[in-house]
Formats: C-alpha cells, sequence, structure tokens
C-alpha cells in the first residue's frame, strides 16, 4: 500500500518529468534506464531464444528470461527503496529515479514534432517525424494518415508510457514501476507474433496484456473526463466511443485510450494499417471523421496534457487525504 513517502515522491517525479524530462546530455552519456533493460533483453534472447528448439522449449526459455529480466531490476528497486529514508530527502531521490521511467514530456515532445514537421516541411517531413514513433510504412502515408498515426500512439502510450508507471508506482512503489517498465520492454522488443518471437516472447506478451490492463481502461476515463475542460472535445463521445469500439480493437488493452480519444475528438482512429509490407486488419475506433489533421494533433495533445493534469491531481488529492488520516 502506498505511504506518505510513495505518495510524495510519485508527486515530485511528475514534477521533474513535466519540467526536464530526462535530460539529452545525461542520455548521451549513461544511456536511460530503458535502454538498460533493452541491453539485457537483447543478451537474454541471443542466449536463449534457440531457433533449432521447438516451441514449448522456446516458450520456457522465454519465461525463464521474463523472469530474470524482471528479477534483476526489481531486486535493485526493492534494495534501494528500503534503505532510502523516509524523509523529504528520501521522497526526493526516489522521485529523481521514478521520474525517468515516466515518459510523459518525451512522448509529448515526439507527437509535437510530427504536427512541426507536417506544418513546416509538410509530407516527407511527416513522414519523417511519425516513423521515429509508430512502426508502420510512413511511405504510404498521406497527410491525413500521418496525423491519424500520431494521435494513435499519442493515446496508446499514454497508457503505456504515462498512466501505468503513475499506477503501478502508486500501488506498489519503486519496485512496482521497475517491474511494469521491464514488463512492457519486453513485450516492446520480444512480444512479437512472427517465427522469431511468437514462442520466446509469449510470456512477455501475455503478462504486459495483464499489467497494461488497469491503466489502459483509466487512460480512457481521463481522456473522457479531460474532453470537458477542451473546447470542441465531448466526453459523452468519448464514453461512447469506449462503450462500443474499445473490445473490438486487436489488443486487448489499447482499444481503451483510442477509442475514447477518438470519441472525444470526433475522430475514427485505428482500422486497417500497413506494418512492413502487409496490412494489417483492425476495427475502427471512433465513428467520425478519417480526415485527421495538424489541428487534431493539437487538440489531440492538449486532451493528453489535462488528462495528465488530471492524474496529478489524483495523485495530490491522495496525497493530502493519507496525510490527513494519519496525522
Amino acid at each position: 500500500m502506498p505511504d506518505t513517502t510513495t505518495l510524495l515522491a510519485l508527486l515530485l517525479a511528475l514534477g521533474f518529468d513535466a519540467a526536464v524530462g530526462y535530460p539529452y546530455p545525461l542520455y548521451r552519456i549513461v544511456g536511460h534506464p530503458v535502454t538498460w533493460i533493452g541491453a539485457l533483453i537483447a543478451g537474454l534472447e541471443a542466449a536463449l531464444n534457440n531457433p533449432a528448439w521447438g516451441n514449448g522449449w522456446r516458450r520456457m526459455s522465454g519465461i525463464i528470461a521474463l523472469i530474470v529480466l524482471v528479477g534483476v531490476p526489481l531486486g535493485l528497486a526493492i534494495i534501494i527503496q528500503r534503505q532510502v529514508p523516509h524523509t523529504l530527502l528520501g521522497a526526493i531521490m526516489i522521485a529523481l529515479l521514478a521520474s525517468t521511467l515516466i515518459a510523459a514530456k518525451s512522448l509529448h515532445d515526439h507527437v509535437r514534432e510530427v504536427a512541426m514537421a507536417l506544418r513546416l516541411e509538410g509530407l516527407e517531413g511527416g513522414r519523417r517525424a511519425v516513423a521515429r514513433i509508430v512502426g508502420r510504412d510512413p511511405e504510404v502515408l498521406d497527410e491525413h494518415g500521418i496525423a491519424r498515426a500520431a494521435i494513435e500512439s499519442l493515446a496508446e502510450n499514454a497508457s503505456d508510457g504515462v498512466v501505468a508507471p503513475v499506477f503501478w508506482f502508486a500501488v506498489l512503489g519503486l519496485p512496482g514501476l521497475v517491474a511494469y517498465k521491464a514488463i512492457n520492454t519486453a513485450d516492446s522488443m520480444i512480444g512479437h507474433r512472427n517465427v522469431r518471437f511468437e514462442a520466446f516472447g509469449w510470456a512477455a506478451a501475455r503478462i504486459d496484456d495483464l499489467v497494461n490492463l488497469p491503466a489502459s481502461r483509466l487512460t480512457g476515463l481521463l481522456f473522457a473526463l479531460a474532453a470537458a475542460t477542451l473546447p470542441g472535445a465531448w466526453p459523452s463521445g468519448a464514453f461512447q466511443a469506449m462503450r462500443r469500439d474499445a473490445s473490438h480493437h486487436r489488443s486487448p488493452n489499447a482499444g481503451w485510450p483510442e477509442s475514447a480519444m477518438a470519441g472525444a475528438l470526433g475522430l475514427k482512429l485505428a482500422g486497417p494499417r500497413q506494418y512492413g509490407g502487409h496490412i494489417v486488419e483492425d476495427a475502427y475506433m471512433g465513428d467520425g471523421r478519417r480526415d485527421a489533421t495538424i489541428d487534431d494533433i493539437e487538440a489531440a495533445l492538449g486532451l493528453a496534457r489535462w488528462a495528465w493534469l488530471l492524474m496529478t491531481a489524483l495523485v495530490a488529492s491522495g496525497l493530502c487525504a493519507y496525510s490527513i488520516w494519519h496525522i
């Protein structure tokens, strides 16, 4: 259960991330915690994912890899949390560590770059910018497709990169946050349905679906509530789209934030998309316009900012309530 130090650290971490994110000079010098986790995943995959083994053995080796991957950083996080004093200084120390694993500023800036590139450099600039945040084939995207891809990425990653880390930190402290990021990074690297990873990454993909379940629904709810504060957005549209469309998405989780975003902004997101030369069929999220624009990207960013502000207010309210309760 969270305590005052945990909630204060979380509130500070959100502030640190919003203010400075993860400084690029620091990234150039030491990398990023996610890249360290990624290096461990790559090493485990190279050692344990033998293509000569049958699917059963590869699935088992993937489970072993996931246990190691989560266990190593989780153990370090438990040691750190136990050693840090339950004081303001301790909360600041935990917050500095936690802020590196919350990606609100980074996500916002990357999506904003797509809008800026489209506005200043046109179609080719937009394609280059959106290729940094989505896996689909950028050369087949027109301006509307680029805008939709950016908005969809913002919606899904608002859950995976922001709300889920905050949720697991609030529930289990720094160890919960670190374990979540290890699982989520593993899914992004090996949780693919192809010959190389379908068996080995099976455990990572299934566990990632499970740990993202609460945050994806919470993100959709935050988008719907935030729509009440954004001119031209529709809270009722967000709720209707989630109720009608979310469960039809090929992902058990991504449909909730995507449908809420689509309904709030009057858009029609997802649907068939092209990855690696292949069309991936998916249900549509929302029943509005397909012709998303640069202005829609900006509106989506505004919706995300309000949603994150509401989330921060919830954390602050929890801190105040806990403090009063324990006076």
